[in-house]
């Protein structure tokens, strides 16, 4: 007993459903493999001692939506030293932008990023870390200021001359001071004889009268 195709073949529905069904079967695996199965990692130096990265798709540089698992190791041109390995975080603000948490102290690092999520990728490069100075402290005060201790510079008024006192009258010679004395006493002694004599005449007159 044989069956019918729900669309004939020979019809145009059915012609339709091969076309979508191959359709379908061949976007799906080109949509997956889209980015393609590597990822491309480009260092671009470093930022205040966290080096810097950028991570996008090897086939269309697209960025990469899905979180990255990638270590970063650093060594010294001689060897001698050593950093890593560490893990990169996405920067704020950036969708390609990768950067490590830690820092790499001053000098010249050989710096190897390896990606394996969510595909694999590979980066290399030298970089060198400057050494930073110390913000500068407060500016002390110069040599050349003056010091609190110091006296003030005079003043335009303190400066100018002090006009001067009248001049005190001049002492009177001795000589002639003594002889003022000596008048005045001799004057005195005068007045005091003539006063007593006059008494004297007033008294006997008195007397004369009563008599």
């Amino acid at each position: 007993m044989r069956t019918r195709p729900a669309f004939p073949v020979r019809s145009g529905l059915g012609f339709l459903f091969l076309f979508l069904a191959q359709a379908l079967a061949v976007a799906v695996p080109t949509a997956a493999h889209a980015h393609g199965d590597t990822v491309k990692v480009v260092i671009t130096g470093q930022r205040e001692g966290h080096v810097t990265t950028e991570i996008t798709w090897e086939n269309d540089g697209d960025a990469i939506e899905e979180a990255v698992a990638a270590t970063v190791n650093s060594i010294s041109p001689d060897g001698s030293r050593t950093m890593g390995p560490w893990r990169l975080v996405r920067d704020a603000g950036t969708r390609t932008g990768w950067s490590t948490a830690e820092v790499l102290p001053p000098g010249t690092w050989k710096v190897s990023v390896d990606v394996g999520f969510p595909s694999l990728g590979h980066g290399a490069k030298e970089i060198a870390v400057p050494v930073v100075d110390p913000a500068p402290s407060a500016a002390t005060p110069s040599a050349a200021a003056p010091s609190a201790s110091a006296s003030p510079a005079p003043s335009d008024a303190s400066a100018a001359p002090v006009p001067s006192k009248s001049p005190a009258p001049a002492p009177e010679p001795a000589d002639e001071g003594q002889d003022r004395t000596v008048w005045w006493t001799t004057a005195g002694v005068i007045v005091i004889a003539l006063a007593g004599a006059a008494a004297g005449v007033l008294l006997r007159r008195a007397r004369a009268r009563r008599r």
